[in-house]
């Protein structure tokens, strides 16, 4: 609606941080989107955004500005939802911040039953860390989180909490491959690879460690779980994930599973969520009560 450019075009410069570059994604010259922004400041009277010698920033002004944006934008993207759905058409947009975990498996098989269902609706799937992906709720370039261990939860409204287990992977070859009823002590005797530290599998690594006598030595370190599980297969070490990440046994490539011990590493938990006090649009909230429904069907849930 040509009534709302104004607003996309405020929060498309917010989100890139420079009027050159939103005037890339909107498809219009600089110049033209900067005469839109000074007519929009000379209207309000104040500033929008601070100039930069490298791009913009908002004014506080402008910060308040865009919260009212954001608000405008969500509400008019579910009210072309609901009426997408009076007319049969089930149109729409999904956007998911998530952990690396739900990106190998379980993302890819839920978007493309859904979308069987519902061919019009878009995603877009966005890998972030704990903490961004809060705030990609927060500032709404995200409908929906899926976040392992998440560091604050402030706007975080809980839909669903799934206990995740950690599960030691390792190729078929490797010493312990064959063994049943592994202690986490006997994996920390072979060399690790293991995520980065500001993973939630590895936080839960530190602190199990943190109550033995053993230590964490990783030989090779990533943020890239796909990384690790080829290290595995090519130089023999032992990595660590969540029971969502690991591809099914037909897809496992010569690599073995085993579940630690609770003993040892107690669940973590993915949290299932979206931003406190707001209303979703249509094709999100259909897509996220499929994939509850899936949770609820396959992990202990709360």
């Amino acid at each position: 609606m040509r009534q709302l450019l104004p607003l996309e075009y405020i929060d498309t410069i917010a989100r890139t941080g420079s009027i050159r570059k939103a005037a890339e994604k909107l498809a219009i010259t600089s110049t033209a989107l900067n005469r839109r922004v000074l007519a929009i400041e000379e209207e309000l009277g104040v500033k929008i955004f601070e100039r930069m010698p490298r791009g913009v920033r908002l004014s506080a002004a402008g910060e308040v500005l865009l919260h009212h944006i954001r608000k405008q934008l969500d509400d008019m993207k579910r009210v072309k939802g609901q009426i997408s759905d009076l007319e049969g058409e089930r149109r729409g947009h999904v956007s998911i911040a998530c952990s690396q975990a739900l990106l190998t498996a379980f993302l890819p098989e839920q978007i493309a039953l859904y979308r069987k269902a519902h061919p019009a609706v878009t995603f877009s799937v966005h890998r972030r860390d704990r903490a961004a992906a809060e705030m990609a709720l927060v500032d709404r370039s995200a409908d929906l989180a899926m976040v392992f261990e998440p560091v604050r939860l402030l706007d975080f409204k809980i839909l669903l909490t799934v206990r995740q287990p950690v599960f030691a992977i390792m190729s078929a070859s490797h010493p312990l491959a064959e063994k049943q009823n592994v202690r986490l002590r006997e994996y920390l005797e072979y060399p690790l690879a293991l995520p980065s530290s500001y993973y939630g599998v590895r936080e839960l690594l530190e602190i199990a460690v943190r109550r033995t006598s053993g230590r964490l030595q990783p030989m090779v370190e990533s943020d890239s779980f796909e990384f690790l599980r080829y290290q595995v297969l090519n130089e023999n070490v032992i990595t660590f994930h969540i029971e969502i990440g690991l591809p099914s046994q037909e897809h496992s490539h010569g690599l073995v599973y085993k579940k630690i011990d609770e003993q040892d590493i107690p669940s973590g938990s993915l949290y299932i969520g979206q931003l406190q006090g707001r209303t979703l649009p249509v094709a999100a909230a259909r897509f996220i009560n499929q994939t509850l429904d899936y949770f609820d069907q396959r992990f202990e849930c709360s």
